[in-house]
């Protein structure tokens, strides 16, 4: 049954179950593809049909060996695939998690079909594609560690047949995946890749929100919605104008102008799943909290640190809160004891906040900062120096990353460093100055920022008090 929606563009045939793009995607044989795709357009579903028609084909003589972004993607790929080969009829086997490497312990979910041949799902560790025959799927390339060590793992895998196809959203322009996309479109192609580019409008062109709607319970708000409109919803849900572009039209964030490059964040984020907050073991935190008000937010972000390194173990984002709502929720922070130090931006609005923590917890807790070109430079580099190091650990979130991303390093006419963030719906770059402050915390010994301290102005004043 056709649910209605309020999609205009409507597929030449309304059940067929892929879209021109998917279709496309499904038929090309080339022995080498590439996509440069929006987010969730149905392309890894797709891709998953392609998967099981070659593999369960009699006359097929190749494994398929798919590398998701993780283990959970990588069960939910096997999931597709179980789906299609119920479609088609196939005589399939779920052989679950298998070890394909009992050195390594590198484990896949595993298909087997009539023919004896299997369709191996699994994460990114590129060594699990090392000595392994048959096609390759790289699912997310981008965003894999390393895709360039990933590529060159999987590259030779296909000497004796099959097909390399590599799916991903782009990652910045600095990444190797960014730099295949270039060779075909401005170097004359010398890999000899076939390459689909589809982005959120072209999807919508081709009757993606008519698909969507048909699987929609009726009062979802995107019922209501025709192309123009889904567009525009998907753009403002997004945490800023940079990360739209790249994830949903396919245009690489420019990696030249910011401080941290997207595979420098990727690269220290935590791999979903893993439990990254506060368990009540920790023995060395460290605390940074950037003030705001109104527009800005006041970002409270909390790490431990050990041998070294930062791991982020609580971030607290609070905007529109009463001075005293916030001073409540950090005061709670700095009563635990573990909670070494803690340095608070004392610029502008945070000035009596961080006198008031200074009061109550004591010049030795907790520091004030006040911010200038001089103090934003000094506590900067260390944030990239943490990244470049891999020291530090921080949450899978779209909007740290568009904080991370916002910060952008700029010389002035006159040769100096100024460091500047476009302001949005999500903030000022906040969470990259709570993160800085948290990271300076920790310095040990502690470092000396150049600021003048709020306290000392106090009391020299000419009748303060």
């Amino acid at each position: 049954m056709i649910q209605p929606g309020n999609a205009i563009c409507i597929p030449d045939d309304p059940r067929r179950v892929f879209l021109p793009f998917q279709r496309r995607w499904i038929d090309d044989s080339s022995r080498l593809k590439l996509m440069e795709k929006s987010r969730q357009i149905g392309v890894s579903w797709s891709t998953a049909d392609a998967c099981v028609e070659r593999t369960a084909a009699k006359e097929n003589r190749h494994d398929q060996w798919i590398s998701s972004r993780d283990e959970i993607q990588a069960r939910l790929f096997l999931e597709d695939c179980k789906r299609f080969a119920s479609m088609y009829d196939a005589a399939a086997k779920d052989l679950g998690s298998v070890i394909i490497d009992e050195d390594k312990k590198i484990t896949a979910y595993v298909m087997s079909f009539a023919n004896g041949k299997r369709i191996h799902s699994m994460s990114s560790n590129p060594d699990a594609q090392a000595g392994k025959r048959g096609g390759r799927v790289l699912d997310e390339f981008a965003l894999h560690p390393d895709p360039r060590k990933l590529y060159s793992i999987a590259y030779p895998g296909i000497t004796w047949g099959g097909q390399l196809e590599i799916v991903s959203t782009h990652r910045g322009s600095a990444n190797f995946f960014n730099e295949l996309v270039e060779d075909v479109k401005e170097r004359g192609n010398p890999k000899g890749f076939s390459l689909h580019t589809v982005t959120l409008q072209d999807a919508l062109d081709q009757g993606f929100l008519f698909k969507l709607q048909q699987v929609l319970s009726e009062d979802d708000e995107r019922m209501a919605m025709d192309e123009a409109q889904y567009f525009e919803f998907i753009r403002k849900g997004c945490a800023s104008e940079e990360q739209f572009l790249q994830e949903y039209m396919c245009q690489p964030a420019d990696d030249e102008g910011a401080f941290l490059t997207y595979d420098q964040i990727a690269a220290c984020e935590y791999r979903p799943g893993d439990e990254w907050e506060l368990t009540g073991t920790e023995k060395q935190l460290y605390l940074g909290v950037d003030v705001g008000r109104t527009s800005d937010l006041t970002v409270m972000w909390l790490n431990e640190r050990v041998t070294g390194n930062h791991f982020t173990r609580k971030v607290i984002t609070l905007q529109g809160r009463t001075f005293s709502e916030q001073e409540e929720i950090l005061y709670e922070l700095l009563a635990n004891p573990v909670v070494r130090r803690t340095c608070i931006d004392s610029t502008g609005l945070g000035m009596q906040f961080a006198e008031r923590a200074t009061e109550k917890f004591g010049t030795y807790r907790v520091e004030a900062v006040r911010f200038s070109a001089q103090v934003k430079e000094e506590l900067a580099y260390p944030v990239r120096a943490a990244f470049e190091d891999k020291a530090v650990k921080i949450p899978r979130d779209d909007k740290i990353r568009a904080d991370l991303r916002g910060i952008r390093k700029k010389t002035t006419a006159a040769g100096n460093i100024r460091f500047e963030a476009d302001r949005g719906p999500s903030g000022h770059s906040d969470r990259f100055w709570a993160l800085a402050l948290a990271i300076h915390a920790a310095s040990d010994p502690p470092g000396e920022v150049k600021y003048e301290s709020t306290i000392k102005r106090r009391f020299s004043r000419p009748g303060a008090w």
